[in-house]
């Protein structure tokens, strides 16, 4: 996986490997011990609070019976102003807007929390291509020549082989399908292995899971997702938020917010009130 330093980050260089490379760059050291410290004790604390709320990839866990050993805690704009502040940090904005196009959003933010002897991930694609399974449900001819989708792992806890450190297989974003048993997904994958403070930025598309947590310690990160600004967000992030939370948003978070953004809307009643006059 390629590294590349917060102090000298090429836009483009990154692009490219996102769409033509292994698919995957780790920007070490992003955010500071202060932020991850305070990140993870606000994640650690609604997770032993509410422990029901788990990821969408349950099939293992339900099997095994570990449910209670893989948390999820959304909604996490409300939970904490660091979280503001590691959604928009700048190094991210300014390679999103190279990916995505300047007006990208954010389809959702929230922290996975994997504790010692919980389970993986089946191999998957993320939204909105995760139900790929079902090509038919897309439109015809859909491809990877352009990205609907980046992810961003911030890493509160160590992420190694024995951790659960992500697994991907490089390269697997050109082809833009499910993973299938016949791929070998197990026998071809790498890790996303990384420090606290560390943050790994991937096109969803890469085939990619959490994997068991075999160590000793909980697994914490906060998995970001963003989005071209016309497709549709995974949460409805400003109905979940306080007004005083979305009245003081900077210009980067309500651009990642979709406030900037008016569709859709009732252009019968849109100002002017003239929506024939625009056609």
């Amino acid at each position: 996986m390629l590294r590349v330093s917060p102090d000298a980050v090429d836009p483009d260089a990154v692009v490219r490997e996102l769409l033509h490379g292994g698919g995957a760059v780790v920007f070490p050291g992003l955010f500071t011990p202060a932020q991850v410290a305070e990140a993870r004790a606000i994640v650690m604390r609604h997770s032993d609070a509410d422990d029901g709320k788990v990821t969408h990839f349950q099939g293992e866990a339900e099997a095994s019976g570990t449910l209670s050993l893989q948390r999820r805690v959304w909604n996490l704009l409300a939970k904490g102003d660091v979280f503001a502040q590691m959604a928009a940090h700048p190094v991210l904005m300014r390679v999103l807007r190279r990916f995505l196009g300047s007006e990208f959003v954010m389809g959702s933010i929230a922290a996975n929390r994997i504790l010692p002897g919980g389970p993986g991930q089946e191999p998957h694609v993320d939204y909105p291509y995760w139900d790929f399974h079902s090509p038919e449900t897309h439109p015809v001819g859909l491809n990877a020549s352009f990205p609907m989708n980046a992810q961003v792992s911030i890493i509160l806890d160590p992420f190694t082989e024995e951790s659960g450190a992500t697994a991907y297989v490089p390269g697997t974003q050109r082809e833009l399908r499910y993973p299938t048993e016949a791929d070998g997904f197990f026998d071809r994958c790498e890790r996303m292995t990384g420090e606290p403070g560390d943050a790994v930025l991937f096109f969803g598309a890469v085939w990619h899971c959490a994997m068991p947590n075999r160590s000793a310690h909980d697994r914490n990160a906060i998995l970001t997702q963003y989005l071209p600004k016309w497709v549709k967000p995974m949460e409805d992030m400003p109905a979940a938020l306080p007004r005083v939370v979305l009245d003081g948003a900077s210009d980067d978070l309500r651009q990642l917010l979709g406030l900037n953004y008016p569709y859709p809307e009732v252009l019968d009643a849109a100002a002017g009130g003239n929506a024939e006059g625009r056609a």
